[in-house]
Formats: structure tokens, sequence, C-alpha cells
């Protein structure tokens, strides 16, 4: 019996209707969006409401109490929404690397031959996964704000300090002309130097890995399962290690069952740092609310955090894409 055929299929024939019919239908929708626009134009000028996007050169007139990039209340508008927008990949950067490594200890734990760890690991997963992301985000954060003691009695950790104020991090810094490291030092009614974390950016951060990562336990654990017990059993038969066997047999195979539902939980996980609010973290969804209320641009406003989060996910999408090739090249 011959083999099957490698070949792919070949492309539909080009096709002079279809291809029209794709323009009009293109054509249809550019009109019926022109339309919308202009009727939507015509009725806020015969209310007198001021439209446009010229309201993001004019100052902002509001203070941003978080952010890496310096900002005072005088900078425009588009520098509190680029704020916004630096604030939501932080913490949604940092969240995405720590659901990554909780679901991956908890996933290998769901397959665990221990029974008392199989069944820490499946508990977490049933609690933090059947229980709403706002109140996780408001659990963490009213937790976080009653338990921790204030500046003057801060858990101190080394160089690292923890209180109702927040976290306080050491920091490299460019100086001199060289790196040198920023300590906190705490004094009476505050703490000086280096990094801080937010409660409310803490709060965020934690409700979103935990609930994340109960998700991504679940996707992991899928992915391992997938993979055969034969495959291993082959693996054993040709003299592989253990190591040997998860890196050249098991993970690539597993990698191609992962990664789709793994892309679609961290673009949740961005989408939802928009209840950032709840907690009073000021991400994109909280400045963009604040210079509504402040400049009347309710259309404009609203856009733009549709446009942010649409082209974060389709970036989002398109890197994970790139890797999953790349994976699927290894397993091949």
């Amino acid at each position: 019996m011959s083999a099957p055929s490698s070949r792919r299929p070949s492309a539909a024939p080009f096709s002079w209707r279809n291809l029209c019919y794709q323009g009009a239908l293109l054509a249809l929708l550019g009109g019926l969006l022109f339309y919308i626009a202009g009727n939507v134009q015509s009725n806020l000028q015969a209310k007198g409401i001021a439209s446009g996007f010229d309201f993001l050169l004019q100052p902002a007139g509001f203070a941003i109490g978080e952010g890496v990039f310096p900002y005072t209340a005088g900078d425009a508008y588009w520098q509190a929404f680029l704020l916004g927008i630096e604030n939501t990949l932080r913490v949604s950067g940092l969240a995405i690397l720590a659901s990554m490594l909780i679901g991956s200890l908890l996933g290998l734990g769901r397959l665990s031959n221990n029974l008392l760890v199989r069944g820490v690991c499946t508990a977490y997963v049933e609690i933090f996964r059947n229980i709403p992301l706002l109140l996780q985000l408001l659990a963490c954060y009213a937790l976080l704000t009653a338990l921790l003691p204030g500046i003057d009695e801060a858990w101190q950790f080394g160089h690292i300090y923890l209180s109702k104020s927040g976290l306080a991090l050491p920091v490299p810094q460019w100086l001199d002309g060289h790196w040198q490291i920023d300590y906190p030092q705490r004094h009476r009614f505050a703490i000086a130097g280096g990094a801080r974390l937010t409660p409310e950016f803490l709060a965020l951060f934690l409700g979103l890995s935990l609930y994340t990562s109960a998700y991504l336990a679940e996707v992991i654990r899928a992915g391992l399962e997938s993979v055969g017990k034969g495959q291993r059993e082959a693996a054993a038969a040709l003299g592989l290690s253990h190591a040997q066997t998860v890196r050249r047999v098991i993970l690539p195979q597993a990698l191609r069952v992962i990664i789709p539902p793994a892309t679609n939980q961290f673009s949740s996980l961005i989408k939802s740092s928009s209840l950032a609010i709840t907690v009073g973290y000021p991400d994109l969804v909280s400045i963009a609310n604040t210079s509504l209320n402040q400049s009347g641009r309710a259309i404009e406003c609203i856009t733009l955090i549709l446009l942010t989060y649409l082209l974060l996910s389709l970036l989002l999408s398109g890197l994970m894409g790139m890797f999953n090739r790349r994976a699927q090249r290894w397993a091949s």
C-alpha cells in the first residue's frame, strides 16, 4: 500500500465573481460606517456638543497616583492615556507571568500520584475558577488593607517593606554614569526611595493571577494528558531519561494542545484588567473614565478604549501564533 501523500491541498481557483462580491460587501460596510459617523456628527453639532480628538492635546487637569513615566496634572490628555496603557500592560504582563508559573505547578500537581497534593491542587482550581473575578478582586483589596500593618510597623524582608501603603522594593537606577541600587528607607511617617507597588496594584495583580492560574492549570493538565501513555513507554524503551522524555517527547506534543487555549486565557486576562476601576487602580479604563467626565468626549474616549484593547488582543494573538508555529515545527 502506498504511503499517503504529504502534499498540501491546492488553493481554490481565482474567481473575479467572488472578488466582486467581497468588494461590494466591503463597500457596503464602509458606506454604513460612514453614514453612522456622519449622522452622529450631525446630531452632536445640532445639540452643541463638541466632538473630535483634538481634546487629546489639551491639559488633562487631573493627577494620576501611579505610573512609571513622569506625569503631572498639567500634561495633555494623550499623556494620561499613554500612562493608563502603561499601567494596564504592567499589571497584565506581570499577572500573565505569575499565572503561567502558578498554573504550571497546579497542572502538574493535578497529575501527581500523591493524594494530598492532587487534592489541594484540585480544591484550588475549583474554588478560584468558580468565584467571580470581581469578588476576588474586592476580597484581595479588603484583605490587603485590613491585614497589613501601618508604615511605622511595616513588615521588613531584607530591603523589602510591606505595609498598608504597598510594597517597597529596591530598584536599579542610572546615576553618575553607572547603575546603582536605590534601596527603600523606612522613616517615621513614610518609606522613601526604591520602587513602590500600591495596594491597588497588588490587589489587581493577585486577583488576576489567582483567577487565571486556575484555568491555565486545567489547560496544562489537559495538554499533558493528551500525550498517550504509549509515547512514554516508547521513550523508555529507547533508553531516554525522564528529563529527555519530557523535553523531546511529551512537551513538544503537549504544547500543540496547550498554546491555543492558553492564548485565550492571556487575552481574557488583559481584558479583565479593565476591572481595575473597582479597586481604584489607574488603568486605561479608569483614566479614560476620568477623561470622559472632564472633557465630555464620551464617544472619543470609548473609541480609544475599544481600539486599545483590540490592538492589544491582536498583538498578543500574533505573538502567540508565532510561538505556536515554532512549537508545531518542534513537534514535527
